[in-house]
């Protein structure tokens, strides 16, 4: 089962849709998340947050952000940044 995931910026959705993984930098490290993974909710620090799986082909997207929260419960992962700016990356593209 994929995740489902929400990426938001303070004024807007920017991105929605499903993933195999999600990678991002949190205020206590870098963090991982595939379906099954118990519920987070964590300060987003500034930085890359990685889809994997998602987009045309699913080969993923990169988006950069700022500051905000990531929260996970039940396979959906939800990003609310104050500043998102998406584009689109290979998977293998890491931190």
């Amino acid at each position: 089962m994929p995740l489902q995931v929400e990426l938001v910026a303070a004024d807007r959705s920017v991105w929605s849709g499903e993933a195999s993984l999600v990678r991002a930098r949190t205020a206590d490290g870098d963090i991982g998340i595939m379906a099954g993974h118990e519920p987070v909710l964590a300060v987003l620090a500034g930085g890359d947050v990685l889809i994997s799986g998602a987009g045309a082909g699913g080969e993923g997207i990169t988006a950069s952000v700022s500051g905000g929260f990531f929260s996970v419960d039940h396979d959906v992962v939800t990003i609310v940044a104050e500043t998102v700016e998406v584009g689109a990356s290979s998977a293998s593209t890491g931190h």
